[in-house]
């Protein structure tokens, strides 16, 4: 069932992609609003119990509609049911088209476009970007977001429904990750979380994706350049100041032999103009240096595209194969 609840749900989501603002979004942020103003009392205590029934009653709820149309009405529904929320968790619509904007305008040698587009999809200040730093901050911005909007998601649904719980674990994932956005220090809402919630979600976040990001690093080392991507994951992902993002980053650099991190991101950290995902002003940068590889150029942008997409094919491939054998099993 996990191939083809996968396979469909890439395929309409490519098809009909979730429209920004839509209720299930609106729903979540409200959900999250709701648990931080209620339990949120600025303890450790209160903050891990608003944390998990923040994050871990919807993956409940999810799991319990799951049970009930496999036991009660039949795997057809239930197979559709995962396909419904994978639908909503997983897809790279939901933050590709951001990239294809601002790729088409660096092919067309229009940088300040790039910068503006570059600025509107992440809420910085890019106009002094040169244009090496663009790409180089497109490609980083777009690997974490492939990462945590499809290989994370994969990663943990396929885990979870392997144990029989269904959809949960792609519902839990996206959750924790939003969590830790909508609860961390920069989001501005009208009921700020405590410090004691910002630090449970990030502690939370890391554990959670620790597994994911290195299945992700690693899916990158076997389509592309192995043993630089492997060098780059042992020898550099401490150059980054988040550790799972980090050994994406490092292997990404490896594989496709670009250079990321380095000065201009401890600069800019610095001076809060750009921050990559997870990444926190002023948050230490370990060694400063950047990775090996050639300087950025917009090639390299078709390079994290082939890269992705190849690593999707060896995912499907290897669910393919396991939903084979359990058939012939």
């Amino acid at each position: 069932m996990s191939f083809f609840a996968i396979l469909l749900a890439l395929l309409i989501e490519q098809a009909r992609p979730l429209a920004r603002g839509n209720p299930i979004h609106d729903g979540l942020r409200a959900w999250a609003l709701s648990v931080n103003r209620n339990f949120d009392a600025g303890s450790n205590a209160h903050a891990w119990v608003a944390w998990s029934l923040g994050v871990l009653v919807p993956p409940l709820a999810v799991l319990a509609i799951h049970w009930a149309l496999v036991h009660y009405i039949g795997w057809p529904l239930a197979l559709l049911w995962n396909v419904a929320v994978l639908y909503l968790t997983l897809g790279f619509r939901q933050f590709s088209h951001h990239f294809t904007g601002i790729r088409d305008a660096l092919e067309e040698g229009d940088a300040q476009a790039a910068r503006a587009r570059l600025a509107q999809w992440k809420q910085v200040e890019a106009s002094e970007l040169p244009r090496s730093e663009v790409v180089r901050h497109v490609i980083e911005y777009s690997v974490i977001a492939a990462h945590r909007h499809v290989f994370g998601v994969l990663a943990w649904y396929s885990v979870c429904a392997a144990l029989g719980l269904g959809p949960a674990g792609a519902v839990l994932y996206r959750l924790a990750e939003f969590v830790a956005r909508y609860w961390g220090p920069r989001t501005a809402t009208a009921h700020p979380a405590s410090g004691a919630l910002q630090q449970a979600a990030a502690q939370a976040w890391t554990v959670i994706d620790w597994l994911p990001a290195r299945l992700t690093a690693l899916c990158f080392a076997v389509v592309g350049s192995f043993e630089e991507a492997i060098d780059g994951w042992r020898f550099h992902a401490q150059r980054f100041p988040s550790d799972n993002d980090g050994v994406i980053l490092a292997a990404t650099a490896g594989a496709i032999n670009v250079r990321l991190g380095g000065e201009a991101l401890r600069s800019s950290v610095a001076s809060d103009v750009y921050v990559t995902p997870g990444f926190e002003a002023g948050a230490e940068l370990g060694d400063s240096g950047s990775t090996p590889g050639r300087e950025p150029q917009v090639g390299h942008l078709r390079s994290v595209v082939g890269l992705v997409w190849r690593s999707v094919v060896v995912w499907m491939l290897l669910l393919a194969l396991l939903t084979l054998a359990r058939l012939l099993g």
